[in-house]
């Protein structure tokens, strides 16, 4: 009987052993469709831009006529998709963008 207890407790605990991490899905900035992205033009005004895109990811305090939007998706500690653009104004208007959206690391075009 004591052998059939240790051996049942030595079987319980073994699965306490195994290391298995879980790893969170991660999206970080802002997701821009293409089609969304096809809507910037030069011209458009800083209001336009935050309300056809949201709120920039970064506005650099020493490039204050910059905005950077960047967007990374992880799964499983993987990556997945990866986008970023600057978008650059004088006299508060759009004057050319850098960047855009581009393809997944899958290699596929990026999902809605």
């Amino acid at each position: 009987m004591r052998l059939l207890a240790t051996l049942v407790l030595a079987l319980s605990l073994s699965g306490c052993g195994m290391s298995i991490v879980h790893k969170l899905d991660v999206q970080q900035g802002n997701l821009v469709a293409p089609e969304t992205f096809a809507k910037l033009k030069t011209g458009m005004t800083r209001t336009e831009v935050r309300t056809l895109l949201g709120t920039p990811l970064l506005t650099d305090v020493f490039h204050a006529n910059r905005w950077d939007y960047y967007f990374r998706s992880e799964k499983r500690g993987q990556l997945v998709e990866q986008n970023r653009f600057s978008v650059f104004f004088e006299n508060e208007r759009v004057t050319r963008v850098e960047g855009g959206p581009t393809l997944s690391a899958a290699g596929t075009a990026p999902k809605k």
